[in-house]
């Protein structure tokens, strides 16, 4: 079997994974509204969402069209990357817990999160998203998507990043959910 395949069904696990993300989101953003949770909309969501979109894509594009080689040394380091990405992402959510989403969502007089991964990192989540987005197309040398989806990623973040440490910081509580 072609490496290429390979990859491609690593990609399409990615993919599943974010659809059952959005999914799980969805289910903790209104569980969150329900309970008096206010929704901050200028977190450059829609940007992130589309980000991936293309990543997914450009990827595929990249290792399929442009015959990207496989190269094991590269895999195994990327793979190791990824998955220490992947490990990030679940500490994050298992520490939010149902305040886990993609919107930013403030619970009024309800304390951050400081247990878990948040002892030790302030936006793990991120981090697992931007080691993701270098590692999963270097596991097939797909050098240009991970340079330039980093680099994009990078700019997205700062926004998203800041959006988030002024929800954290702001008056109405310092609760978020993220």
């Amino acid at each position: 079997m072609s490496t290429r395949f390979i990859f491609t069904g690593i990609v399409i696990a990615v993919i599943l994974q974010r659809l059952f993300e959005l999914r799980i989101s969805k289910h903790n953003a209104a569980y969150l509204v329900a309970h008096g949770g206010q929704v901050h909309h200028d977190n450059a969501l829609k940007l992130i969402k589309g980000l991936q979109v293309a990543w997914f894509a450009a990827m595929l594009v990249e290792v399929w069209v442009l015959n990207r080689p496989f190269v094991p040394p590269l895999f195994a380091i990327a793979l190791i990357a990824a998955l220490i990405g992947q490990y990030l992402r679940y500490l994050s959510m298992q520490a939010l817990n149902f305040r886990w989403t993609l919107q930013l969502i403030v619970i009024p007089d309800v304390p951050r999160v400081v247990t878990g991964i948040y002892r030790y990192l302030r936006h793990p989540n991120w981090l697992g998203v931007a080691l993701e987005i270098l590692a999963v197309p270097l596991i097939h040398t797909a050098y240009l998507s991970a340079t330039i989806f980093s680099i994009a990623n990078t700019l997205l973040l700062v926004k998203r990043i800041q959006a988030e440490e002024a929800v954290l910081s702001g008056s109405c509580g310092e609760s978020f959910a993220k």
